[in-house]
């Protein structure tokens, strides 16, 4: 079974799908044991999901994009 810190060296590549089938099965081996690295997993798909909704280009006013993901947030609840 990988240790945590093996886990997390990994976590990258099993979210972007780079990982051999051996190694996806060891990860989601170690994920059905680790509630710590099952938290840090849903935190990193948050984040690339919340990466994923940034405009391309820079916005004006900060705090229409900062209350526009607020609303976001929110829905997704």
């Amino acid at each position: 079974m990988l240790t945590c810190k093996e886990q997390v060296a990994r976590s990258s590549d099993y979210l972007d799908g780079q990982l051999t089938f051996r190694e996806r099965l060891m990860v989601r081996h170690h994920l059905m044991f680790c509630p710590n690295c099952r938290r840090f997993i849903r935190q990193m798909r948050l984040m690339q999901a919340t990466l994923k909704m940034l405009p391309d280009e820079p916005v004006k006013e900060a705090d229409a994009l900062a209350a526009r993901l607020a609303a976001e947030r929110l829905k997704d609840q």
